[in-house]
């Protein structure tokens, strides 16, 4: 149960409301990848009853109105034969103005589509499979953090771990090498230098507090791109998109205000995994867009050439700040704790493996939709993410808190859809 410091009572509220919210969330991203039925002729080929109402049929001297039968009941013989053959058409043609002919149709009652499609079944497995693997991840990387307490190291290893994953796939041919030029290498560098930071501040953020709470701070990245693409850049972003910031900031003020488990370097590394991924995004664009890198760079392979990139950038800081000392200081600790080193070796690349795959999924699913479901997919993510924390670690949250965070996430939902609306 969702820990709220004001009774049992008000405990179920909030979650039952976030639940609520995101389940409709998901439903509303769902519908939105549903592509429109197309339009379906009314004379689309089927042979059978006649249309026999009235015709209209051209003369020489313009059009004129025929009733199909007289009043003994036969065919009417005042204007020529119009049969198919009559006509010279191709037999099996659909010929509407032909009673006698077999090609005559009637309108045929469009087929009725499909209650949910299979891309739209395909998209909501692809969300299942990332929103469960996003919770492993953080709920596995909290329970590391939890027993080892070398953030740096932590998020080192993670990195690397895409290493040996997508190395099999690439060795083995079930996927394709990128083939990166010099130039295309120096380009992604950038990239993958934020890309490490983001990565590593989370890191450090989950150590030193609740994951809900980093989450939230972690909302702030809309706040952030619009002021570095105005003092760096010089781009302005219209009225209404600059209004949805409001209630991001209050609710991450409010959240801050009134967390029971704040500390400031959960609350500094947070909002520097912000600043960061809202770096990379800007960066991305105006770096690599239209730019040739090289052969075989699918969004997979991307990630896997900053997720490398990334791993090796932050190595040496990492030896610094914690290095082997620390790190089998740490290790010895939680083995007199009780940790096996096999349990601890398994955390760790359960982990490793569960932040790079939820990565992949997110590519193959994201890919797929438009900005607007990206958009709600990504808000419905994290208030799931925080649900699950709290409900897998009971980190007590009161009243204001919940109402902060919830501003903070919807604020960050409103900026995404103001945002794509000015496109």
């Amino acid at each position: 149960m969702m820990a709220i410091s004001s009774g049992s009572h008000s405990r179920r509220k909030p979650l039952a409301f976030v639940l609520t919210l995101a389940l409709a969330w998901l439903v509303v991203a769902l519908r939105c990848t549903e592509s429109t039925q197309s339009f379906v002729s009314p004379y689309h080929g089927q042979a059978g009853a006649p249309l026999r109402s009235r015709v209209r049929m051209a003369t020489a001297t313009g059009f004129k109105e025929d009733e199909d039968e007289d009043q003994s009941g036969k065919q009417s013989d005042d204007y020529p034969e119009l049969s198919a053959e009559a006509l010279g058409r191709e037999p099996g043609t659909c010929d509407p103005f032909d009673p006698k002919s077999a090609e005559y149709c009637s309108p045929a009652e469009p087929e009725s589509a499909p209650l949910i499609s299979k891309r739209t079944l395909k998209l909501g497995a692809l969300f299942v499979l990332w929103y469960a693997l996003n919770i492993g991840y953080n709920i596995g990387n909290k329970l590391v953090l939890t027993a080892l307490p070398t953030p740096w190291s932590s998020a080192t290893w993670e990195l690397f771990f895409g290493l040996p994953y997508v190395g099999f796939l690439w060795l083995t041919g079930l996927r394709k090498r990128p083939q990166l030029t010099w130039s295309g290498l120096k380009l992604l560098i950038p990239p993958a230098f934020f890309l490490a930071c983001t990565h590593v501040f989370g890191v450090i953020s989950f150590g030193a507090g609740a994951i809900s709470f980093t989450h939230v701070c972690k909302a702030t990245e809309p706040v952030w791109t619009a002021l570095i693409s105005a003092v760096v850049f010089r781009e302005f972003l219209p009225l209404p998109v600059y209004l949805s910031l409001i209630p991001i900031i209050f609710g991450v003020s409010l959240a801050s205000a009134h967390e029971l488990s704040f500390t400031w370097i959960s609350f500094i590394a947070a909002t520097g995994s912000a600043v960061t991924s809202a770096s990379k995004a800007i960066l991305g664009k105006k770096v690599l867009d239209g730019k040739s890198l090289g052969k075989n760079l699918t969004p997979g392979n991307m990630f896997a050439v900053l997720t490398i990139l990334g791993c090796f950038m932050i190595l040496p800081a990492s030896m610094l700040i914690e290095g082997p000392s620390k790190f089998t200081a740490a290790w010895a600790h939680a083995r007199a704790t009780g940790y096996t080193a096999q349990r601890l070796w398994i955390m760790l690349s359960v982990s490793g493996f569960l932040y790079y795959t939820y990565n992949e999924v997110a590519f193959l699913a994201l890919k797929e939709v438009a900005p607007v479901t990206h958009a709600v997919t990504n808000t419905v993510k994290r208030v799931v993410i925080i649900i699950a924390s709290v409900i897998v670690f009971r980190n007590p949250i009161s009243p204001l808190g919940a109402l902060g965070s919830s501003l903070a996430i919807i604020g960050a939902l409103l900026y995404a859809l103001a945002k794509n609306q000015k496109k």
